[in-house]
């Protein structure tokens, strides 16, 4: 766990064997091995705005929705809480691999369907909506994928 966080909660491990994240992780690797499945986890991180005092329940609430919209209802997952400040975030990762089947559930559209959840999750609470939101152009390219990873890897490299 990353030293900037000033408190991180284990919220659920639900579908694992293993009790705690080291473990469940564990056994999603050994069950995926049975397949020819590369990527066999699927990782979500929920960051409403900064202003926003978000209740752990809205966070479960906003989990199942996309669960549902992926196709990862009742897969095993885990889910985690950590608070940077005053800001309260969420992750949650699934394993992909249906157990009875020894196949990997398929994920397509991702991107489109959880922009999707996040504009309703943003409308049905009156939040703000991003500028990327509104129009792509204004994305803001400092926040991609790729600057945030190299962010990371800084931090973690003690670069910043």
């Amino acid at each position: 766990m990353s030293p900037e966080n000033e408190h991180v909660t284990v919220q659920e491990i639900s579908g694992f064997a293993g009790d705690d994240l080291s473990s469940a992780f564990k056994e999603a690797e050994a069950m995926a091995r049975g397949t020819r499945c590369q990527k066999y986890l699927f990782s979500l991180s929920l960051n409403p705005p900064a202003s926003q005092k978000v209740g752990t329940e809205t966070f479960l609430q906003t989990i199942s929705q996309a669960e549902e919209r992926l196709g990862l209802q009742g897969q095993p997952r885990a889910i985690v809480f950590h608070e940077k400040g005053d800001r309260r975030h969420c992750h949650v990762v699934w394993s992909r691999i249906n157990s009875e089947e020894m196949r990997a559930i398929p994920l397509s559209f991702t991107k489109r369907k959880l922009m999707e959840l996040s504009k309703e999750i943003y409308l049905e609470h009156g939040w703000q909506m991003p500028d990327g939101f509104i129009q792509p152009s204004l994305r803001d390219p400092k926040k991609s994928l790729a600057s945030r990873m190299a962010a990371s890897k800084a931090r973690r490299a003690g670069c910043s």
